[in-house]
């Protein structure tokens, strides 16, 4: 059974419609991932310096332990000792 122009044309935008609102979801979170993976591995540092490159990665991992530690404690303190 062959289509009309129209329904061919229906098809493809429905096609499209179907591609971008899978891609929407997923890539905002890959871009979310591929940006918090860039900052942590020091992406935005000199890569030719060994030691601003990680000394960046140790600043940021030790930032992210200090936040976590600090979470934890304000929880415990305000939280469940209510």
């Amino acid at each position: 059974m062959e289509q009309t122009p129209e329904q061919r044309e229906a098809k493809k935008i429905l096609d499209r419609v179907a591609n971008e609102s899978e891609t929407v979801g997923t890539s905002s979170m890959r871009r979310v991932a591929e940006r918090v993976k860039g900052h942590m591995s020091a992406e935005d540092s000199d890569q030719n310096d060994w030691a601003e490159k990680w000394g960046t990665r140790i600043g940021r991992g030790l930032g992210l332990v200090f936040m976590v530690v600090l979470v934890v404690h304000l929880i415990r303190t305000y939280v469940l000792n209510g």
